[in-house]
């Protein structure tokens, strides 16, 4: 029997339903949990919609596996990632140096180890920040309206046309190539898409009447933006940071592996496809490896992001198929 959703839902699509509340809220209530297992929990629903998704199943193993080779990697191996071995200059893959090392005698394992460390802070904090600042700019906007609307937009319409690519490599460069001015300069290039969703979402949230309420008991602006808007925004701000981590991953990695991302002696996914692009055919230990784990990292977060997106959209195939028992 299929799980009743809500007309909101059903009528402003896939947007709408990641707006959708997902918070136990109580001026939007959870879809009844009846014990005979005709209904499910709103959240019990998006759980087994997900599960049902073999794809996203996998992408969450696979994220998991990354993070802890990331975490613990380095206990496996004595040597560290700037730790040179001279008597093993470019060596292949051997029982001493698992993944080989490259031409200055590093081992490429401790050097993979400590890239993909790298690129997930970088990915994740980046992340964080840009859909942190989205919900607060775009839903302040939506809710405050008239002129600050309009100057809001203005600035992200005018953000959006700059190219950023090349200030981000301009920026980055002066800078010494520092993996938290990328996060920042990157963080700041990268919150405009997601507020400009989040604006175009938010205009019919500002109508409902549990906002009404707040403002005529006399909240404040800003913590009705906080406590009744962002919060039903929820899906989406979550599906929007799971798949700006792969955007995230493949800007870092562009921008390294052009040499204005991370420098040496820091060593990230994205400088280590720099180093071994040159020696793919003499030596293909020191592109295959850090390139096998990029793949991985971004085909798994495009997963996750899918499924998540499926599991909240009651519209998309995937959805309606994991309403039924």
């Amino acid at each position: 029997m299929a799980v009743p959703v809500s007309p909101d839902a059903t009528s402003e699509g896939a947007l709408a339903t990641a707006a959708a509340p997902a918070t136990g809220r109580p001026d939007v209530p959870d879809v009844p949990d009846v014990h005979d297992g005709r209904y499910l929990g709103r959240r019990r629903l998006y759980l087994r919609r997900f599960l049902r998704n073999r794809p996203a199943v996998a992408g969450v193993v696979i994220f998991l596996l990354l993070v802890l080779f990331s975490a613990l990697g380095d206990l496996l191996t004595p040597y560290g990632y700037a730790d040179a071995d001279f008597s093993a200059l470019t060596q292949a893959p051997s029982a001493e140096h698992w993944f080989g090392t490259n031409q200055g005698g590093n081992d490429v394992y401790a050097a993979v180890v400590h890239g993909l460390q790298r690129s997930l802070v970088i990915a994740v904090s980046v992340s964080v920040l840009t859909v942190a600042i989205a919900a607060v700019v775009g839903a302040g906007a939506a809710y405050l309206g008239g002129r600050v609307e309009k100057a809001t937009l203005a600035v992200i319409h005018f953000l959006l046309i700059v190219p950023s690519f090349l200030v981000l490599a301009l920026v980055s460069h002066r800078l010494a190539g520092d993996w938290r001015v990328l996060i920042l300069v990157l963080t700041v290039f990268g919150w405009m898409s997601t507020a400009r969703v989040v604006w175009s979402v938010s205009t019919s949230l500002r109508e409902r009447d549990y906002v009404r309420a707040a403002e005529y008991m006399g909240v404040r602006p800003l913590r009705i933006v906080l406590r009744h808007i962002i919060p039903n925004l929820g899906s989406l701000l979550i599906v929007n940071l799971t798949l700006g981590v792969v955007s995230t991953v493949l800007s870092e990695t562009a921008l390294s592996f052009l040499g204005f991302g991370v420098q040496t002696p820091d060593v990230s996914l994205g400088t280590m496809l720099a180093d071994g692009a040159g020696t793919i055919t003499s030596a293909p230990w020191l592109f295959a490896f850090p390139a096998g784990l990029t793949v991985l990292l971004t085909v798994s977060m495009t997963f996750v992001g899918d499924g998540l997106r499926d599991a909240l959209d009651p519209t998309s195939t995937t959805g309606a198929a994991g309403a039924r028992r």
